[in-house]
């Protein structure tokens, strides 16, 4: 069977939870953020999403590396922002809202960096 084009949007018509279900926040904690603090070692500037990539020290002297997901570069560069808005090495707090697992990743709502500047939301 042949699917054509109209075929397969009346079927999306009709359960329009695919076509949502990719931005879908199930997996991260919505009720708060938190916060982490640590460098810059790779800032992502790329579709599907932005990714900054936050080395983070722990109690034990070892590092955590965090993965904070952020929206796709059109929109961040609407916004302002372009590839060189994190470089790495740069001192950085970020406030995020954790995956459900409690793994070392989250969606990104805001930064402070050690300049003073902010990027997204810092309240």
């Amino acid at each position: 069977m042949k699917l054509t084009t109209f075929t397969a949007g009346f079927l999306l018509a009709l359960n329009p939870g695919y076509i949502l279900a990719h931005h879908s926040t199930v997996g991260q904690i919505e009720e708060f953020s938190i916060e982490i603090e640590g460098v810059v070692k790779e800032f992502q500037f790329k579709n599907p999403h932005s990714w900054i990539q936050v080395m983070v020290a722990n109690e034990d002297g070892t590092e955590t590396e965090w993965s904070v997901e952020w929206l796709i570069p059109n929109i961040l560069m609407r916004q302002g922002y372009n590839p060189a808005t994190f470089q790495p090495g740069d001192k950085v707090q970020v406030k995020l809202r954790q995956h459900v697992s409690g793994s070392p990743m989250g969606e990104f709502d805001g930064a402070l960096k050690s300049d003073g500047s902010v990027v997204g939301r810092w309240e």
